[in-house]
């Protein structure tokens, strides 16, 4: 007999341990923690990197802006195309609404800030010396572009060059400006 209650409550332990359990990993999950890697309609992994200036951008600090996020390398003509682009797009929008941040993939911090003295960009270009950042966005290749709203949920993701001066650009960063 004393077998049997033991037995059950070794069970019942067991099942309320397992319970217990679920729930504070479940907890862990809350609404607001940064994931690990990004989906689209959702809140986009935090990340701390340094820019070519010695300046460190936590992207959790810029909640309350649209951020606009691309991955790039100075080897990658099309990246280079659409640099100028950016720039405009960068002076042209409102700071206290829009951020730009550039991330630098795969290549030589050096050389970035050389092309950007030469070609006059003005906009932050972020160091990704272990390509985390890049494993975190899924990034397949370069150039890549990320719009995250001001809640920082990340909304579009745009694989390849685009034209970012034109009436679409302006439009698409437009419906998710605060």
């Amino acid at each position: 007999m004393s077998w049997k209650i033991n037995h059950e409550f070794a069970v019942r332990s067991a099942l309320l341990l397992f319970l217990i359990s679920f729930f504070v990993i479940s907890c862990g999950q809350e609404k607001g923690k940064y994931p690990e890697k990004a989906t689209l309609n959702e809140l986009a992994p935090n990340f701390t990197l340094t820019d070519i200036q010695g300046q460190k951008w936590q992207l959790s600090d810029l909640r309350g802006k649209l951020v606009f996020i691309n991955f790039w390398a100075t080897w990658c003509p099309p990246c280079q195309e659409e640099l100028p682009s950016m720039e405009t797009l960068y002076r042209g929008m409102d700071k206290g609404r829009f951020q730009m941040l550039t991330i630098l993939s795969n290549d030589n911090p050096d050389l970035a800030h050389m092309l950007a003295g030469r070609i006059g960009l003005t906009f932050p270009i972020l160091i990704d010396p272990e390509s985390k950042g890049a494993a975190r966005y899924g990034i397949t290749g370069v150039p890549e572009t990320f719009i995250i709203d001001s809640q920082g949920i990340l909304r579009e993701k745009i694989i390849g060059p685009r034209n970012w001066n034109s009436p679409a650009a302006w439009q698409l960063l437009g419906k998710y400006l605060p």
